[in-house]
């Protein structure tokens, strides 16, 4: 490790990419205080194009891709990514060598009127750009009128306050409010059991080029509970094969010596919601995953999923 003197990391140029690469930046420079460390900003596809839903431009991989060619190139040593935005399937040579430890998981509701989903007026205008959020509040509030939502954090906040906008709430991940100051405009947080969140959330990936050094200087901020967790959620959805565009929920959390994996599949209106629980040791957190993924398939879930 004492060979890097120097260490370039990648990161997107919004606010809270930003704010989770500084973070990210702490925490290495705290268990290696004698090597520098530089921000190296992208502005992503998935950032150029806000006009199109995100299943249109690709899916996950617009927020990520010019990272993983960056990385690939020689020209950053590591990414910093929010663990949902990074498809399950890896780069050929490239590795999350650690995630940091987790920040609350789940999602909020931004109302401009400050209630919570249960005392919105009727058919209310709801933003989102998730199809697992819009699913899961449809079965939530059957009555909803689901928008398209794009934009970062920030923005999308400001769009679901404003006065004359069209949206009566808006709903997203807890953590980036909370990571930029913006937990007051909260209304309402979810629950698990009320609302799953995405496979990863509220996680912050290390994405690095397989070879050594930088990958064991990396791994040494890896936290290893949040590891288990999104490794079995992660595993969940890999074994659906469901992307972006798939209505698919998953949250595990370390319960005593055990792990316990919740993982939901929805019909794009939230009609249909199926659900689905394990748990083992933590040590074996892929492995529960894949299998219960293998139990949704053999209940129907493959049916409920876009093809």
């Amino acid at each position: 490790m004492t060979r890097v003197a120097h260490v370039k990391v990648g990161s997107r140029a919004s606010a809270l990419a930003l704010k989770q690469a500084e973070m990210a930046v702490a925490a290495l420079k705290h268990a290696h205080p004698g090597i520098g460390f530089e921000i190296v900003q992208f502005t992503t596809r998935g950032d150029r194009d806000l006009e199109h839903p995100l299943p249109e431009i690709g899916g996950k991989g617009v927020f990520t891709e010019e990272l993983e060619r960056s990385l690939l190139a020689g020209e950053i040593a590591v990414a910093v990514h929010s663990l949902k935005d990074l498809p399950t399937e890896q780069s050929p040579g490239l590795v999350v060598a650690a995630v940091l430890e987790r920040a609350d998981p789940g999602d909020v509701l931004v109302s401009r009127s400050k209630k919570a989903l249960a005392d919105l007026p009727a058919r209310p205008a709801i933003g989102t750009s998730s199809t697992r959020r819009a699913a899961q509040i449809a079965a939530l509030r059957p009555d909803v009128r689901l928008l398209e939502l794009r934009g970062n954090v920030p923005t999308r906040v400001k769009k679901a306050l404003a006065p004359d906008g069209p949206y009566d709430a808006i709903v997203l991940a807890a953590a980036g409010l909370d990571r930029l100051g913006l937990s007051p405009a909260i209304s309402e947080r979810f629950s698990p059991d009320r609302l799953l969140p995405a496979p990863g959330q509220g996680a912050i990936a290390l994405q690095c080029r397989g070879e050594a050094p930088v990958r064991k200087l990396v791994a040494t901020v890896n936290h290893e509970a949040t590891w288990a967790a999104v490794t079995a959620e992660r595993a969940f959805l890999a074994g659906l094969e469901g992307g972006c565009a798939a209505p698919v929920a998953a949250y595990a959390r370390l319960q005593g010596k055990g792990l316990v994996l919740h993982g939901l599949v929805a019909s794009g209106d939230g009609k249909k919601v199926l659900r689905f629980e394990t748990s083992g040791a933590p040590s074996a957190a892929e492995s529960l995953g894949r299998e219960l993924a293998e139990r949704a398939l053999a209940a129907g879930a493959a049916e409920l999923m876009p093809g």
